[in-house]
């Protein structure tokens, strides 16, 4: 069976992008249900899957993410990946939906768990704002930006990931974008504008465009429900296998799977050191004199 892809809430797993697109797992309300239940329902699908990688956003509720690492201590599994990443709500669901994707491939579970921190490199994530004044996740937000926000009618684009930017959103005023052929998914909350369709998807030259519900979590990551949310993505299974399948893979020293990268998704281990090697080299000859 395929790894599988779960999720903390049934608005992170998007209507699939393509017939390989694999089904997510949906862990909602971990923290609102008894332990044993909880336990019993990762416990489930790691037997049937082999592997669970588990993707959230940075604004989950935090006693979900507490519940995470307690099943995870208690299973007392390497075989389950926590993965969050540092992108907004409605980029986490693209770059599951891109892991959903890579299931259905040839990509061992270590790979695919890495592939995540890949794959977040080429999604260009924010969102148009009625206000910024709560909004403390985009370090380049200063006094100067909080205070044009109180000024009436003003709107804000803001992205967050790659590099942070905050403009004020005018016809003439864009944010920079991807230099690459990407799709554009917005997700539209308690604000009324066209200038992400109509004026920051042209400049993006974005290849297709797709509308879909805000994310829960949105509200409390962009500090606001006046927000649409954007993130511009790579959406070909084909490009994305690619990207992962042409980076050198390695054997993690501790568990023994697959990885890409600096460190094993699964059990966190990172690669020996120099010092260390030659430690470890010394005494196998030594064991082998």
């Amino acid at each position: 069976m395929p790894t599988a892809i779960a999720v903390t809430g049934a608005d992170l797993a998007l209507s699939p992008q393509d017939e390989r697109t694999l089904p997510a797992a949906v862990l909602d309300g971990l923290d609102q249900q008894p332990l044993e239940d909880a336990l019993a329902a990762v416990q489930s699908l790691v037997d049937q899957h082999g592997h669970l990688i588990v993707v959230y956003s940075r604004a989950v509720p935090i006693a979900v993410e507490q519940r995470l690492h307690t099943i995870r201590s208690l299973l007392e599994s390497d075989r389950i990946a926590l993965f969050r990443p540092d992108l907004p709500p409605l980029a986490v669901a693209v770059l599951v939906r891109q892991l959903r994707q890579l299931a259905s491939c040839d990509l061992g579970p270590g790979v695919l768990a890495a592939a995540g921190r890949l794959l977040t490199h080429y999604l260009h994530a924010g969102a148009l704002l009625g206000s910024v004044a709560r909004l403390d996740r985009v370090p380049s937000v200063g006094l100067k930006s909080h205070a044009r926000s109180w000024v009436p009618g003003s709107q804000f684009g803001v992205l967050a990931h790659p590099k942070p930017e905050l403009v004020k959103a005018t016809p003439e005023t864009v944010l920079p974008g991807p230099e690459f052929g990407t799709w554009l998914l917005v997700a539209r909350g308690h604000l009324q504008s066209d200038w992400v369709t109509d004026v920051l998807a042209p400049a993006w030259r974005v290849q297709g465009l797709r509308e879909t519900e805000l994310p829960a979590e949105s509200a409390d990551w962009w500090g606001t429900g006046k927000a649409i949310e954007f993130c511009a993505y790579l959406p070909d299974l084909s490009v994305l296998y690619q990207l992962v399948a042409s980076v050198r893979q390695g054997v993690c020293h501790w568990c023994g799977i697959d990885v890409i990268g600096d460190r094993c998704v699964f059990c966190s281990a990172t690669p020996p050191s120099a010092s260390e090697l030659a430690v470890r080299s010394a005494r196998e000859l030594t064991a082998g004199g």
